[in-house]
């Protein structure tokens, strides 16, 4: 009578039975699962939505529009003095983003973005900085 290999499954009590590799393949797949579930947390920390370079872009992209709308709505302003001699009773369209906060003679502040991206801008030869007029 011939004996199976040691090293062989196809015997009934050979090494590795068909309900150990099923097990084993559980376990595998469970593993695999969690060091991807890991991975991706980590990623989404590094570089995710809520990351610090995420916002840091967030602030500097707002900021940007920020400046093109205030020159933007710079040009309707300087528009409305030359016809007026003033800047008081200026009206701005909502299109432009920014808010017109106060028009005066000779000044004017403009006003764009919520909460703590709140820029202004008072011209007219002024430059954007942080906060409410």
């Amino acid at each position: 009578m011939a004996h199976p290999a040691f090293n062989s499954s196809a015997g009934p009590y050979g090494p590795i039975t068909a309900s150990m590799s099923r097990g084993f393949g559980l376990v595998a797949v469970i593993c695999s699962l969690a060091i991807v579930g890991a991975l991706m947390a980590l990623n989404a920390r590094e570089s995710g939505p809520t990351s610090e370079s995420a916002r840091s872009a967030e602030a500097r992209a707002t900021a940007a529009v920020g400046t093109l709308n205030f020159s933007q709505a710079a040009t309707e302003l300087a528009a409305f003095h030359a016809e007026n001699a003033t800047y008081a009773g200026a009206a701005l369209s909502p299109s432009f983003g920014v808010t017109l906060m106060r028009g005066d003679a000779a000044s004017y502040c403009l006003q764009a973005g919520t909460g703590t991206t709140v820029q202004h801008f008072i011209g007219p030869a002024g430059s954007t900085a942080a906060g409410p007029c």
